[in-house]
C-alpha cells in the first residue's frame, strides 16, 4: 500500500510548522505502508493543485494531509470538510477569501474516507492523546481537505483520503502568555505513524464512541 502524506509550510508568522516538521521525520515504511511525503504551501488553491499533481504522479492508495491547529492539545483526525473559504488571516501569498465556496460544483461537504476512529484509537495506544474532530475550520486546512476529497471523488474514487490536525510543538509556546497546549515533535511523529498504521490495517472504520456533545 502507498500513502501520500502531506504537511504545510509555516504560516501566520510562525517560524516552523509542526505539520511538516513531523511529516518529514515519519518513517518511509510503516508496517506494510509505503509513505511518500510532500510539503504543501499554505496558499488557497495552490495547496490543492500541489496535492492533486502528486496524486496523479504517485498514484497512492490513500492520502493523509497534516496541518497545525494551535490551541488543540491532541492529534485530531478530521471527520468532515465543508465547501467554504472564510479566511481569518491572509495565506502565505496574501489571499484572504471570505464567504465563498471552494468549488462551485462541489458538494456541500465531503466526509473523510479514512478510518478516523481507528486512527484516533491507534494513536492513543501509542501513548499520544487523540480524538476525532468535527470541524477542520474555514482556513487552508479545511480548504485542502475539501479539495483533496473533491479531487478523489471526481477522479480517483478508489483512493481514500482525509486530514489530521496536530498541536503546536513545545518550542512554539515557550513565550506565549498564557502558554498554549503543545506536544513534543517526537510525540507528534509517533502519533502520525500510528495513524498511518491504522490506515494500512483498516479498510473500513471501527465502531466505537468518538462523538462529541459540543
Amino acid at each position: 500500500m502507498k500513502l501520500l502524506l502531506t504537511g504545510f509550510d509555516p504560516f501566520g508568522g510562525e517560524p516552523i510548522n509542526p505539520a511538516w516538521e513531523a511529516v518529514k521525520r515519519v518513517s518511509d515504511q510503516v508496517g506494510d505502508v509505503e509513505v511518500v511525503k510532500l510539503m504543501v504551501p499554505t496558499v488557497f488553491y495552490k495547496s490543492i493543485d500541489t496535492v492533486a499533481a502528486a496524486i496523479e504522479k504517485e498514484k497512492p492508495d490513500a492520502v493523509l494531509c497534516i496541518g497545525q491547529a494551535g490551541g488543540r492539545f491532541d492529534l485530531t483526525p478530521e471527520r468532515v470538510a465543508i465547501n467554504i473559504n472564510d479566511a481569518r488571516i491572509p495565506d502565505n501569498e496574501g489571499n484572504q477569501p471570505l464567504d465563498g465556496p471552494v468549488f462551485e460544483d462541489g458538494e456541500t461537504a465531503y466526509f473523510a474516507t479514512l478510518p478516523i476512529k481507528a486512527m484516533a484509537e491507534e494513536i492513543r495506544k501509542a501513548g499520544v492523546p487523540a480524538s476525532v474532530s468535527n470541524t477542520a475550520g474555514t482556513y487552508v486546512c479545511n480548504h485542502l481537505m475539501y479539495g483533496v476529497l473533491y479531487t478523489l471523488a471526481n477522479k480517483y474514487p478508489d483512493v481514500r483520503g482525509g486530514f489530521m490536525h496536530v498541536p503546536f510543538i513545545t518550542s512554539q509556546v515557550i513565550n506565549r502568555k498564557p502558554i498554549a497546549p503543545s506536544l513534543s515533535l517526537e510525540q507528534i511523529v509517533t502519533g502520525i505513524e500510528a495513524a498511518v498504521k491504522a490506515i494500512g490495517e483498516n479498510q473500513e472504520d471501527i465502531k466505537t464512541v468518538e462523538g462529541q456533545t459540543h
